[in-house]
């Protein structure tokens, strides 16, 4: 009876490591995407939707905060991540001795110079107030926009760096705000324009066709939001499968339909 006994125990445990394999096997089956909560989860919402339809299985992970997505994806306990630009995936890369890159882009969110008071650039007047972030890397970028929109022009090769003491030209003779961006969208009924990151665009409801005057080039770095991956998985067949989900028709109408044009395919 005991050598019955220890026989039964014995193909117990062989069938619970085998379910066991079985249950890990499946695990490694989902793509694990994380992404910050609101617009970046949505689309890889949609996305996990459409690669279902072709045999790819997609789990979606939702953040809070802009640091957890990138330790995850570098401890393991995530395969993919969508949420950031380039430089922000390069600066926790060199704050962390992490290796994690780019694989493909997922989004477009541009920064624009907005107005409730004037329908083009040509319209805004001589001393028009204009309105900055006041955060020194989208001050920067707000200031670039400026100089793209050929209203102002920086010191060369300030980069977003930029301050308001590297305008060397300004024709308008423009006056400058420097606010908090999220409250950048209350300000326009007090400013002639303001240069406004898409985030607030979308949470303030503005309309990039009617209040835009001018968006960032579709190719600025701090527009372009990538999928990042761990660099020794960086070709990993599925991966690209899911890059390639981000750039199709599906993905491009469920933006179009979600977020009329505040948020754009990448390609």
């Amino acid at each position: 009876m005991k050598e019955h006994a220890k026989m039964k125990r014995w193909i117990l445990s062989i069938i619970a490591c085998v379910s066991l394999a079985a249950c890990g096997q499946k695990d490694d089956s989902i793509i694990k995407i994380g992404a910050t909560s609101g617009p970046h989860a949505q689309v890889v919402e949609a996305v996990a939707k459409e690669a279902q339809k072709q045999g790819v299985n997609i789990e979606v992970v939702e953040f809070s905060d802009y640091i957890t997505p990138n330790a995850a994806l570098a401890d393991g306990s995530l395969n993919l991540n969508s949420y950031q630009h380039l430089p922000f995936l390069q600066n926790y890369n060199n704050g962390n001795n992490a290796n994690l890159v780019s694989i493909g882009e997922s989004i477009l969110m541009r920064m624009g110079i907005y107005s409730n008071k004037h329908a083009s650039l040509a319209e805004l007047p001589e001393k028009a107030k204009i309105a900055i972030p006041n955060d020194p890397t989208n001050g920067g970028r707000g200031l670039l926009l400026l100089e793209e929109a050929q209203l102002i022009t920086l010191k060369p090769d300030v980069g977003f760096t930029a301050t308001l003491h590297d305008i060397v030209d300004n024709p308008k003779g423009f006056r400058f705000v420097e606010v908090e961006a999220a409250q950048l969208p209350r300000s326009l009924d007090d400013v002639d324009a303001a240069a406004i990151t898409m985030n607030y665009v979308m949470s303030a409801g503005l309309n990039p066709q009617e209040q835009g005057l001018f968006l960032e080039a579709k190719d600025a770095p701090l527009a372009v939001m990538v999928i990042a991956a761990r660099e020794d998985e960086k070709d990993n067949s599925d991966y690209q499968k899911v890059v390639s989900i981000f750039h199709s028709q599906p993905i491009a109408e469920f933006m179009q339909e979600a977020f009329n044009g505040t948020i754009e395919p990448a390609s």
